[in-house]
């Protein structure tokens, strides 16, 4: 078997990995496996048809990977609690990082907080944005007027 066949199958395996997952994670390698057998078919010596595997690989990579995760993910709707962050909440217990504790409700539910600065307590009826989720808890920050 010569290397244009190699590359060409190690080509049509990534593209067959790609269509049974969907998960942009090997079709940049299948640009890549395509030089090399284009180069193979050229005469290339292997090490430098490796050398394209890779670099092609990388290239796609980093300028076509950023573009097709916003495009693919733009229908995407958040569920559960990712929808939360950006939302607002009230804080039903006074948040205190270095105690502990700390309780907002959002959405009719009571969840564990804590602010995203340290050394800040927020008082009971202050208005926070949620910024993220660690574990169980919320992370949060005032809301600024």
């Amino acid at each position: 078997m010569n290397l244009v066949t190699i590359w060409l199958i190690v080509f049509v395996v990534c593209i067959v990995i790609e269509i049974i997952t969907m998960g942009l994670t090997t079709i940049w390698f299948a640009g890549g496996a395509l030089l090399a057998a284009v180069g193979a078919a050229l005469g290339v010596p292997f090490g430098l048809q490796i050398a394209l595997l890779v670099v092609v690989s990388l290239v796609l990579l980093y300028f076509t990977r950023p573009i097709a995760v916003k495009y693919f993910n733009k229908d995407r709707i958040k569920t559960n609690v990712e929808s939360l962050v950006g939302k607002q909440a009230i804080v039903i217990s006074e948040i205190d990082n270095l105690q502990g504790i700390g309780q907002v409700t959002v959405g009719g539910r009571e969840w564990s907080a804590r602010t995203t600065v340290e050394g800040i307590k927020l008082p009971v009826g202050s208005v926070v944005v949620i910024r993220a989720i660690s574990g169980v808890k919320l992370m949060v920050e005032e809301k600024s007027m």
